[in-house]
C-alpha cells in the first residue's frame, strides 16, 4: 500500500524493528495494555486454546473428533473419516481454503496473524504472559537482560525457561496426539520406553522446535519464515481493513501542552472535521503505541510488513485519546481509503468477485462431501493372470477386491454379476465391511467356455447392501475363442 503521504521519519525502514544497525538482534520489550479490542484478544485466545488441547482427546461415538495421520494416510475432521480415496476432495478443499485466506485478507487484513494463529496466541497470551509474570514488566525485563549475572537473575531466568520447556513439552504432545491418534499416544507415554524409541524422540524433537519458536525466534517467525506474512502484501488494496494510523487528524505531532487546544489539521492539511485550523493534531508523541507494539513498528509510519493487526496500539492510543479529551480511534480498524478521504468500508467488485468464486467452490465441496459414498470398492484382475479351463467346461478368471468403509459401522455386503450365467466364487468368504478399515479378498468368475464370444468379455459387479445396489463396477473377463 502506498504510505507515502504519511509523515514518517525518514530513515525508519533502514533497518528491521528485530535489528540494531550493526545487524545484531535487537530483543523487544512490548509494553503491556489493557483496553476494548485486548479483552476481546484474551476470550478468543481462550476459546482456541481450550479447543487446540482438547481437540484430539475429544471423541464423539468411539472415534476422535479430529485426527491427521499423515504416516496411515488417515484424516478425521469433525469426526469425518478421510482416506486417500478421498483425494479429490482435499484438492477442492485446498482450493477452497486458498480462495478463503485471499478473500479473507482482501477484506480484513492481517487479523488472522493478530486474533487466531497460534504463533500470536501461544507467543502474547501465554509465552508473553509468563515472561511478565516471572521477569516483570517491559522496563524490568530490559533491566534484567542489561544487567550482569546475579543470583536473582540466574533464578528469574531459570525458571522462565523451564515454564517455557513444560509448556513446549504439553505442546508436543498435543501436536503428536493430533498426528497419531488419542490412544496411540497413551500407549506412547504409559508403555516402555524401549518399545517406542522414535515416538519419545519425536516428542523432544517438536519440544525443542516450539521452545525455539517461543523463546528464541518469537516475532521473526511472523515476519521472515511464515509465508502468509510475506503474501499479505500482494492481497491488500486501499479497501482492506487496517490497523491505521490518522495521519490527517492527528499531524502534526507535538508534545500537549497545558491549556492548549488541539484539533486535526494544520494550515497545511485543511479538516473538514475541525472547521478552524489548529497548529496542533491530536497526536502527542507518546510513543505508546510504539511500545506496545509486539513486532516493534510505529504504526504512524503507514502499513508495514510486520503490523499483525492485533489492535494493541489501538487500545494504548485510545487509552491517551481518553486522557486529554480527544476523540478515540486516532489508531483504528480501517482502510487507506477510509483515512484518506473519509469513506467508509465497501464491498468492491474485487470482493464481490472472490466471494462468488468461494461460494462456488464451497457449494462443490458441499455437493462432495453429501454425495461421498460409505463403501468405496475396487475390483481388478489378478496381475499375471490370464485364465483356468475348469471341469465342466467353465473358465475362471481371477480378481482381487479392496472395500473401504469410510463410515463408523459395519456395513454387510454382497456381489452380483449382471450375467446370469456367470457365477462369482470367493475365495474366503466377504460379507461384512468392519467400521473404518479397508478390507482384501479374492474371487473367481466362472462362465461357461460355450457362451464365451471374445477374448475380453465385459462384465458388470454390483455391490449390494441390502436390497440397493451402492456400486457398479465394470470389468473384463479373459477366455478362449474358438
Amino acid at each position: 500500500m502506498n504510505t507515502s503521504v504519511v509523515p514518517s521519519s525518514s530513515n525508519f525502514r533502514n533497518e528491521l524493528p528485530t535489528t540494531d544497525s550493526a545487524g545484531g538482534r535487537r530483543w523487544l520489550y512490548p509494553r503491556s495494555v489493557t483496553g476494548r479490542f485486548t479483552r476481546w484478544r484474551t476470550v478468543v485466545a481462550l476459546v482456541l486454546l481450550v479447543a487446540l488441547f482438547a481437540g484430539p482427546f475429544v471423541w464423539v461415538d468411539g472415534h476422535p473428533l479430529f485426527l491427521f495421520n499423515v504416516l496411515e494416510r488417515r484424516f478425521i475432521f469433525f469426526g469425518v473419516s478421510f482416506w486417500p480415496q478421498d483425494f479429490y476432495l482435499l484438492a477442492f478443499g485446498l482450493v477452497t481454503f486458498i480462495v478463503f485466506v485471499t478473500l479473507f485478507t482482501v477484506v480484513y487484513g492481517r487479523v488472522w496473524c493478530g486474533w487466531a494463529c497460534p504463533q500470536t496466541i501461544f507467543m502474547e497470551m501465554v509465552f508473553r504472559k509468563i515472561e511478565v509474570w516471572i521477569e516483570g514488566d517491559y522496563n524490568a525485563r530490559k533491566r534484567l537482560d542489561t544487567s550482569p549475572w546475579t543470583g536473582e537473575k540466574v533464578a528469574k531466568k531459570s525458571l522462565k525457561h523451564g515454564v517455557f520447556l513444560l509448556i513446549s513439552f504439553a505442546i508436543s504432545n498435543t501436536f503428536l496426539a493430533y498426528l497419531i491418534g488419542r490412544d496411540q499416544w497413551l500407549t506412547l507415554i504409559t508403555d516402555n520406553p524401549n518399545a517406542h524409541i522414535g515416538g519419545l524422540a519425536s516428542i523432544w524433537l517438536f519440544t525443542g522446535v516450539f521452545y525455539l519458536v517461543f523463546a528464541q525466534l518469537r516475532e521473526i517467525v511472523c515476519t521472515t519464515i511464515c509465508p502468509y506474512g510475506r503474501l499479505q502484501g500482494v492481497l491488500l488494496d486501499k479497501n482492506s481493513l487496517i490497523v491505521a494510523y490518522d495521519f490527517i487528524r492527528g499531524e502534526p505531532r507535538g508534545k500537549k501542552v497545558r491549556g492548549e487546544e488541539r484539533g486535526v489539521r494544520s494550515t497545511a492539511i485543511q479538516n473538514t472535521f475541525y472547521p478552524l485550523p489548529i497548529a496542533k493534531g491530536d497526536c502527542i508523541d507518546c510513543k505508546l503505541c510504539v511500545q506496545v507494539c509486539p513486532a516493534g513498528i510505529d504504526i504512524r509510519n503507514g502499513t508495514q510488513l510486520e503490523c499483525i493487526n492485533c489492535t494493541l496500539c489501538v487500545d494504548a492510543c485510545n487509552e491517551v485519546m481518553h486522557k486529554i479529551n480527544r476523540p478515540l480511534g486516532l489508531i483504528r480498524m480501517d482502510s487507506q481509503q477510509g483515512i484518506e478521504q473519509g469513506k467508509p468500508f465497501r464491498f468492491t467488485s474485487r470482493i464481490m468477485a472472490y466471494s462468488g468464486v468461494l461460494i462456488v467452490l464451497l457449494g462443490i465441496l458441499g455437493f462432495l462431501l453429501v454425495s461421498r459414498p460409505s463403501l468405496d470398492v475396487t475390483i481388478l484382475r489378478a496381475p499375471g493372470q490370464l485364465f483356468q479351463r475348469e471341469t465342466g467346461k467353465q473358465v475362471s478368471n481371477l480378481y482381487l477386491v479392496e472395500i473401504m468403509n469410510k463410515t463408523y459401522r459395519p456395513i454387510p455386503v454382497r456381489f452380483r454379476l449382471s450375467r446370469s450365467d456367470a457365477k462369482l466364487i470367493f475365495v474366503q468368504p466377504l460379507s461384512t465391511v468392519p467400521a473404518g478399515e479397508l478390507t482384501k479378498g479374492m474371487f473367481f468368475i466362472n462362465l461357461p467356455e460355450k457362451s464365451i464370444r471374445q477374448n475380453s468379455t465385459p462384465l458388470q459387479v454390483d455391490v449390494l447392501v441390502g436390497n440397493q445396489v451402492v456400486k457398479q463396477l465394470e470389468t473384463t473377463f479373459l477366455g478362449p475363442v474358438h
